[in-house]
């Protein structure tokens, strides 16, 4: 009996890191950091004019429709085979919606964040900076981790996260400047 505990323990251990591995996975991508820099450019551009829930509404709105687009366009560029065969619409679809998840999954934390200051719970520039600063620690986070998952130096992945972190960085710049 103790030997079926032990494996139904196992067993239940990694279908609930399943989910898990695929959140990291997924913010472990180019997508995720597209997601993240247009997440924050659009948090800058819009903090100023509107209110909170409408800078949300706005946030959710236009990565669904990136989103959205990144699928359209990755399904019409992967509907061919190497071979020149026909690629399945269902396969397509799916094949680039998992790939390109990261896109949605990275405005999650700063959406949470504004959603806190929607419903009262958090002063709205409070808010604001808290989305602001979560894209850019991802962005330096991301960077980290892609640098250790290659076997990089610490110095190495110290300079990862400082190069991706400044790029959040400059598109927050660059979007206060314009707007």
């Amino acid at each position: 009996m103790g030997e079926e505990a032990a494996h139904s323990r196992r067993t239940v251990a990694e279908a609930a890191a399943r989910p898990v591995r695929f959140v990291l996975d997924a913010y472990n991508t180019e997508h995720a950091v597209y997601g993240l820099v247009l997440v924050t450019a659009l948090i800058t551009v819009g903090w100023k004019f509107d209110t909170d829930l409408e800078v949300l509404l706005f946030i959710v709105g236009t990565v669904g429709v990136f989103w959205l687009t990144h699928l359209y366009a990755g399904v019409v560029a992967s509907r061919r085979t190497a071979e020149g065969r026909a690629v399945p619409i269902g396969r397509a679809v799916a094949r680039t919606a998992s790939r390109s998840v990261g896109m949605l999954l990275a405005m999650l934390l700063p959406a949470l964040a504004l959603a806190l200051a929607t419903l009262g719970w958090v002063d709205e520039y409070v808010a604001y900076y808290i989305a602001l600063w979560i894209g850019i620690v991802s962005l330096a986070v991301i960077g980290w981790v892609n640098s250790e998952r290659n076997r990089g130096a610490w110095y190495l992945r110290l300079l990862s996260a400082v190069i991706t972190m400044v790029l959040g960085l400059a598109v927050v710049w660059l979007s206060s400047l314009v707007h």
